[in-house]
C-alpha cells in the first residue's frame, strides 16, 4: 500500500467518523427549526387575534360616541319641551330607554374590556410559560452546539497537523530507505 492510499484511507474513516459524529447535531437542528416554525405560527395566529380585539374595541368606542351624541339632542328636545308635560314625560321615558341601551353598551363594552384583558392575561402567561422556556432551551441547544463544532474544529486542525507530520516523517523515512538500498 503506498503513502497515498494509506492517507486516503486514514482521511476516508476521518471523515466517516465526523459524518457520523455531526449527524445527531444535523437531526438536532432540523427539530429546533420545526420547533422555531410552530412558534412563529403560533405567534401570527395571536397578532391576528390582537388586532382583531383592537377593531372590536374600536367599534365600541364608535356606538359610545354615537350615544353620546344621542344624548344630546334628547337633552336639548327636553329643554325645548318643557312646556308640554305630556311630550316631556314620553320624551324622559325614550330618554330613559335610550340611557338603558347606554348602560347595556357600556355593559357589554366593561365586558370586552374585562374579556380583552383576561386574553391579554393569558398571552402573558403563555409568553412566561410556554415561550420563554422553550425559547431558552433553544438558546441552550444552540450554544452547545456550538460549543461542540468549536471543540471539533481545533480536533480536525490538530488531526491535519498530525498528518502533515507524518507526511514528512515518511518521506524522511522513504528517502534515508532508499539511500540504504
Amino acid at each position: 500500500m503506498t503513502d497515498y492510499e494509506l492517507l486516503q484511507a486514514m482521511s476516508d474513516m476521518l471523515d466517516t467518523k465526523l459524518n457520523a459524529q455531526l449527524q445527531p447535531i444535523k437531526e438536532d437542528m432540523r427539530g429546533l427549526k420545526e420547533d422555531v416554525q410552530v412558534l412563529k405560527d403560533d405567534m401570527h395566529i395571536l397578532k391576528e387575534d390582537v388586532h382583531i380585539l383592537k377593531e372590536e374595541v374600536q367599534v365600541l368606542k364608535e356606538d359610545v360616541y354615537i350615544l353620546k351624541e344621542e344624548v344630546q339632542v334628547l337633552k336639548e328636545d327636553v329643554h325645548i319641551l318643557k312646556e308640554e308635560v305630556q311630550v316631556l314625560k314620553e320624551d324622559v321615558h325614550i330618554l330613559k330607554e335610550d340611557v338603558q341601551v347606554l348602560k347595556e353598551d357600556v355593559q357589554v363594552l366593561k365586558d370586552d374590556v374585562q374579556f380583552a384583558k383576561t386574553d391579554l392575561r393569558r398571552v402573558k402567561l403563555y409568553q412566561e410559560n410556554i415561550l420563554e422556556p422553550r425559547l431558552n432551551t433553544i438558546e441552550a441547544c444552540y450554544t452547545s452546539t456550538f460549543n461542540r463544532y468549536k471543540s471539533d474544529v481545533e480536533r480536525i486542525e490538530m488531526a491535519f497537523d498530525d498528518i502533515d507530520t507524518l507526511k514528512q516523517v515518511v518521506a524522511r523515512h522513504s528517502e534515508q530507505l532508499r539511500k540504504l538500498a
